[in-house]
């Protein structure tokens, strides 16, 4: 079937992310299954990491549909293009409904892309995952997908202003080697080693990453156990 709205959406987001002057930079697009479906799971510290979890999977030439919260499938603007791009709708008074709709796509071949986190990470660590993913694989007989995603946070977060100015941030995208998803083993035993290799790549993304703050004012977006200025996941739990 055309995807006569998904392409268009990918060719703006180049657009503007050329504008912007980000520099992106992805690895390990190759562990993303050519066919067949997947679950693709990242962590979630912006409000444009499904654009950037996207992008890593478009070298393999797949799409991927997200599950998001159903809130942006009534905006006026943003409904349209989601519904347009096939993306799952999640209502949590009816999980089971955007379960059942994930587990169709992924029977049907698809790549269902999910943030375990389920809520931005504000001290830019990685929290704990639902298992809600590991499910979904397992049911369906899909592999899962690990990807980790840093500096997309200094684009536009929870509680920050956003920075659409040609400011040259780069973006490290790094995705690993599938974790396999046996019917017969205990989702939650999945969900912690797929956790583990998120924080893996994580890491490694910390690793690459070619700038550091500019001065004392710029480390916000630093965990503070890598010396920023970012609360503490217990700073977090504190704000409620």
């Amino acid at each position: 079937m055309a995807e006569l709205v998904y392409r268009p959406v990918i060719g703006a987001a180049r657009t503007m992310f050329k504008a912007l002057d980000l520099k992106i930079d992805t690895q390990g697009s190759e562990h993303i299954p050519k066919t067949g479906g997947a679950v693709l799971v990242s962590n979630h510290i912006s409000y444009l990491d499904f654009i950037f979890t996207g992008l890593g999977a478009l070298p393999q030439k797949r799409l991927v549909r997200f599950m998001a919260k159903e809130s942006v499938f009534r905006h006026k603007v943003s409904g349209p293009l989601m519904r347009g791009m096939k993306h799952i709708p999640v209502d949590r008074n009816q999980g089971e409904d955007a379960y059942a709709h994930a587990l169709r796509s992924l029977r049907s071949g698809e790549i269902v892309g999910v943030f375990p986190e389920a809520t931005i990470s504000q001290s830019f660590t990685l929290k704990s995952f639902k298992s809600g993913a590991a499910r979904l694989a397992q049911e369906a007989g899909v592999p899962l997908i690990p990807m980790a995603l840093w500096g997309t946070q200094r684009i536009w977060t929870k509680g920050r202003p956003r920075n659409f100015k040609r400011s040259h941030i780069p973006i490290t995208i790094r995705v690993g080697e599938p974790v396999e998803a046996p019917a017969d083993q205990y989702a939650g035993a999945i969900t912690r080693r797929l956790r583990e290799r998120v924080q893996e790549l994580l890491e490694a993304a910390q690793r690459a990453y070619p700038v550091r703050p500019k001065d004392a004012s710029d480390t916000w977006w630093v965990p503070a156990h890598l010396g920023g200025t970012a609360p503490t996941p217990a700073e977090v739990r504190e704000r409620g």
